[in-house]
């Protein structure tokens, strides 16, 4: 917790001071009591005092002041809020290698499924545009807030051939400046779906490069497995899951990367991702929490004060 106004806290010396007294006016009161030697006596005419009571008041009103002290200094905190002015561009791989069924039903599918449900979970007011890939890349969906567009645009895509995750990731950036008024950008994020390396266009280094140039970090899915095959004519020819590349593309961008080798997997990880970029930390001042406590002390020690003592403190 970091402090806003911190030569406010100053004034917890004379608060410190007050509580001090406060001890010392009790023990004085103490000693004098004892003065009177006989004991016996003095408790048979002497009244039962309030024992551990006489202090509630006192230290309700000395949790008041420091509250209140604190909350002068204007104490701020990190808050996690809603990041809601976010644009996330979904990059959707659809090579002929989704068809391998390494992940129940295939890769295809089990990508939709979990990509319809991400869509599904994202904050209304976030942007949300689709960018399909195979040889090249294109923008089936830019940036909107009409989620049902995008979940209609999943439904429509097919499978080609080719790989192009460079491609796919200028293509999502093109988008997302397409945004720019020229005022504040509000924050984006690229979430990529692929199975496979990268056969076409530009390649994937460049394309970090770009996306960290302008700052978008791109959060990459590694989905398959080793084993993964498609059939092409009368054989089978292997197609399994390239991590390494999309690796690296996420840590060039600050983003994250992540494998899911099944259906299960990959919606876990659509559920981290969506959680990740759908919230922001920010410091944020907390000083009227204070304030209100300082004030529950207040009442806290006016009432048992009233109550016990039939006085106000």
């Amino acid at each position: 917790m970091t402090f806003l106004s911190p030569v406010w806290l100053w004034l917890l010396v004379p608060a410190l001071a007050l509580a001090v007294l406060y001890v010392v006016m009790h023990r004085r009161r103490s000693r004098y009591a004892v003065r009177f030697t006989n004991l016996d006596l003095l408790d048979k005419v002497a009244p039962k005092g309030p024992g551990w009571r006489r202090h509630v008041p006192a230290a309700a009103f000395m949790g008041m002041l420091v509250l209140l002290v604190v909350g002068f200094a204007r104490p701020t905190a990190e808050v996690r809020v809603p990041r809601e002015r976010a644009t996330i561009m979904v990059a959707f791989d659809v090579s002929a290698s989704m068809e391998a069924t390494d992940v129940a039903p295939n890769r295809f599918a089990a990508a939709q499924a979990a990509a319809r449900r991400f869509v599904e979970r994202l904050p209304p007011r976030f942007n949300l545009g689709l960018v399909a890939f195979s040889s090249s890349a294109s923008v089936s969906v830019p940036p909107t807030v009409d989620r049902a567009a995008v979940l209609s645009a999943l439904g429509r895509l097919t499978t080609d051939s080719g790989t192009a995750v460079g491609e796919a990731v200028f293509s999502s950036l093109d988008a997302i400046s397409a945004l720019d008024d020229g005022q504040d950008r509000p924050p984006a994020h690229i979430v990529l779906l692929s199975d496979g390396s990268s056969t076409v266009g530009r390649t994937v280094p460049e394309a970090g490069q770009e996306a960290a140039a302008r700052r978008v970090p791109v959060s990459t899915i590694a989905y398959g497995t080793p084993d993964g095959t498609i059939r092409m004519g009368n054989r089978q020819v292997p197609v399994p899951v390239d991590g390494p590349a999309l690796r690296e593309l996420a840590e060039a961008t600050g983003g994250g990367f992540y494998e899911a080798a099944s259906g299960d997997e990959l919606q876990a990880v659509y559920d981290d991702i969506g959680s990740s970029v759908g919230y922001r930390t920010e410091r944020q001042e907390v000083w009227p929490w204070f304030v209100g406590l300082g004030m529950l002390g207040a009442v806290v020690a006016a009432g048992t004060s009233l109550l016990w003592f039939s006085r106000i403190p």
